[in-house]
């Protein structure tokens, strides 16, 4: 089968198909940026992608650095440490490469170095972003290597602020990547478990997304096929890593989920926030944990939907049952741990998760409103392993 291949500017300009990457050194010149810094994670700092990636822009002339000391879970520690190598090899962008991680990372260096304020102040809350020095925030383009968070197309970073010891979601437009390369081939690599955890991390999105009680239907729409590609082309992708329209299909997956994640998100994300502040978990392996936790607790605002949802899916049985049973079958499929005890979380913080989920920005966007009253049993059940239906 041939491989989509097509050049999009919605939500920005976005080059999508298999060896696009390629395109890099004009993408970059594109945006005006002629000194850019590579931001990655650690993990892929020696990896076969990034010396490719170096050796592509380098070789058109460009004069590119590297910046790779970001976690897991990134910190304002990481950013600011990006921000000092940016600034000290006079660099006039950032491209980045990674996963979800590296993404937030990468963003928020090109967007901090123009700011004097802390990063905190810039939390996704009211008009907060309106405090922001517009003036000097630098040029950034995404190559993401996983198909899960969709940051690529995201204004917004999740990042561990130290100041306030938790994860913060930091909002602007200009946070936006100008550019976009969207290249399957690119995630040939990975690891199984990593197609699955972020994998179903694209999946919360559009299902949270699709939820969510605030009107937008343009976003609900894009929720929808989402979930289906999702559907098509995940367990596909995990199963064999080299099947590129797999890749592919997840690669949009993720995007679409994060474009229609503005519609809102739930108590998914604010649950996964605070285990992986706490707990340094995978956040899309956090994410697929508490997913069938969160569906259960929130049935009786969404059952309608998730039953039109299951309808779009084609699913045996066109009802809230039929979508929680799906879940639970994918879940067993890409062998998701299926309590977040079996990723190290304990009872001990259940106060501290309940009373961060309460006030994480995406807890708005839950059908149900979320309390730390009622958030506490529904920690002790993920925990547990009780799904209250």
């Amino acid at each position: 089968m041939s491989q989509p291949t097509a050049t999009w500017t919605f939500p920005t300009t976005i080059r999508f198909g298999a060896g696009r990457r390629r395109e890099l050194a004009e993408a970059c010149r594109a945006v005006g940026m002629h000194r850019p810094l590579v931001v990655t994670d650690a993990g892929l700092a020696d990896h076969g992608i990034i010396r490719e990636i170096l050796t592509l822009v380098r070789a058109d002339g460009l004069e590119a650095g590297l910046f790779a000391d970001v976690k897991g879970n990134p910190t304002s520690e990481n950013v600011d440490r990006g921000v000092e190598a940016l600034r000290a090899g006079g660099h006039d962008g950032v491209i980045v490469v990674g996963g979800g991680s590296a993404m937030d990372a990468g963003k928020a260096i090109a967007f901090m170095t123009a700011q004097t304020l802390g990063m905190e102040t810039f939390e996704d809350i009211g008009d907060n972003w309106k405090q922001a020095n517009h003036a000097g925030i630098l040029p950034s383009i995404a190559l993401p290597t996983t198909a899960g968070t969709g940051s690529e197309v995201g204004r917004a970073s999740v990042i561990h602020v130290a100041a306030v010891d938790r994860k913060v979601v930091v909002f602007h437009p200009e946070i936006l990547p100008k550019q976009v390369i969207a290249d399957p081939e690119l995630t040939t690599g990975l690891p199984p478990w990593v197609t699955a955890a972020t994998g179903m991390d694209a999946l919360a999105h559009c299902l949270e997304a699709y939820c969510a009680p605030s009107y937008h239907p343009m976003a609900k729409g894009i929720a929808v096929e989402g979930t289906r590609l999702v559907k098509k082309s995940l367990v596909r992708a995990y199963t064999d890593g080299t099947d590129l329209e797999a890749r592919s299909d997840m690669l949009a997956a993720a995007m679409m989920g994060c474009v229609a994640f503005q519609k809102g998100l739930g108590g998914i994300h604010a649950m996964s926030h605070p285990v992986g502040s706490i707990y340094d978990t995978h956040h899309g392996l956090t994410n697929a944990v508490v997913m069938p936790y969160v569906l259960a607790f929130n049935r009786s605002a969404v059952e309608g939907d998730l039953g039109r949802l299951a309808g779009y899916l084609e699913l045996p049985k066109a009802s809230f049952e039929g979508v929680m049973d799906w879940v639970t079958e994918l879940r067993r499929e890409l062998q998701i741990p299926q309590t977040l005890a079996e990723l190290g979380v304990g009872t001990e913080r259940i106060d501290d998760m309940a009373a961060m989920g309460e006030i994480d920005p995406t807890a708005g966007g839950n059908p149900i409103p979320l309390t730390r009253d009622n958030l506490r049993p529904l920690f002790e059940n993920a925990i547990s392993g009780k799904i209250d239906n």
